[in-house]
């Protein structure tokens, strides 16, 4: 046997992991999607489209936002008792990190310093059976005090060896997970 003639695309699927059969010759390839037949991307669409009204979820983003300082920021809303770590849901069309950015700001007028760390994503059944919060560690600088509004009644920065009265099981877990003093759950 040559195998100095076998083709790669046939005979080697190194690059191509154990469960995806080989790509077929650039002669044979199938046109890119944007170029399939528009009964393809009709039917695409539908299931898509199903999908999200069978399967849908919510997903949130939650940060542990601490300062230079080392303190960690706090909100406490005005629809929820406790003090809890800034956050919200992500919007359709928009990525964790666009959700995270927003919420920051308007939660407390905070700008991150460096990246944002994934720490882990949480199923949070005790708002839904279909809620998902993705938790973020980062730096953040205030570029003003946030006044008190419809949302968010008070915020501040705290040491984590004080925290306020109120602040939630949910928020002390995160931060135990954070300090190495918990194993991460993954249960908000």
């Amino acid at each position: 046997m040559d195998i100095g003639n076998m083709s790669k695309s046939v005979h080697d699927v190194s690059n191509n992991g154990p469960d995806i059969p080989p790509q077929p010759d650039a002669g044979d390839a199938a046109p890119p999607p944007e170029m399939r037949h528009w009964r393809a991307r009709l039917v695409t669409r539908v299931l898509h489209v199903w999908f999200a009204l069978s399967r849908g979820m919510t997903l949130g983003v939650r940060a542990a936002a601490f300062d230079a300082a080392g303190r960690v920021f706090l909100v406490r809303h005005s629809y929820v008792p406790g003090w809890h770590m800034p956050g919200g849901g992500v919007e359709r069309g928009e990525t964790l990190m666009q959700a995270l950015i927003k919420e920051l700001r308007e939660e407390g007028n905070l700008d991150i310093d460096g990246t944002a760390e994934l720490f882990a994503v949480y199923f949070n059944a005790r708002t839904s059976r279909r809620d998902h919060v993705a938790f973020y560690r980062c730096t953040v600088r205030q570029s003003a005090p946030k006044p008190a509004d419809r949302e968010i009644v008070e915020s501040g920065f705290f040491p984590v060896d004080a925290l306020p009265d109120g602040v939630t099981a949910a928020t002390r877990r995160r931060l135990a997970e954070l300090a190495g003093d918990a194993a991460i759950s993954d249960r908000w």
